[in-house]
């Protein structure tokens, strides 16, 4: 028979020490919190945009760029491949930030960073000349962009301002690695 069972209360008196010792921990934790997690609605919005939403919006939102730029400039299939693959890897990177601290703008983005993965994939796969997926990626991309557009629009109702989203831009003549043509 156990110590606890020989003696009434003792089980008891261990359970609420850990218990006790439990509650301590979550409290100390809660002090850990980010400051998106904490304040008014727009408070932990705005917080939340300026630690990791803001750049994954961006992020987002270069890569797609980056796309359209390569294609235009018909560059190889490899390099075209290169820059899907660096869009879905960037919208699967932004869905990893999720959630916001609002659950519409949740919503809002992870639509759209799932969009943005299909329009990737589509593109990769589409990059040695499938044209029915590369246009297909390209509704696609237009359609995250103007998504992307209505985030930003949605977090500046929310917060009262508009949130920053810069990152690197694509550079150079035509290559969107920023090494030229």
């Amino acid at each position: 028979m156990g110590a606890s069972a020989r003696m009434p209360g003792r089980g008891l008196r261990r359970w609420c020490g850990v218990g006790l010792a439990g509650l301590v921990v979550a409290v100390g934790l809660t002090g850990c919190a980010g400051q998106e997690q904490s304040g008014s609605p727009a408070h932990r919005v705005a917080t939340w945009m300026q630690s990791v939403g803001g750049s994954g919006i961006g992020n987002v939102e270069v890569a797609t760029r980056n796309v359209d730029l390569a294609l235009h400039d018909h560059n190889s299939a490899a390099a075209i491949r290169e820059v899907c693959s660096l869009l879905s890897n960037e919208a699967q990177t932004s869905i990893g930030n999720l959630p916001a601290p609002d659950d519409q703008l949740t919503t809002r983005l992870n639509d759209t960073y799932e969009l943005a993965t299909a329009a990737g994939d589509d593109c990769y796969r589409g990059a040695a000349g499938d044209r029915r997926l590369l246009a297909r990626s390209a509704t696609e991309r237009t359609e995250v962009l103007a998504q992307l557009s209505a985030a930003v629009s949605y977090v500046a109702t929310v917060t009262g301002h508009t949130p920053t989203t810069n990152t690197t831009a694509p550079q150079g003549g035509g290559d969107p690695f920023g090494g030229g043509n």
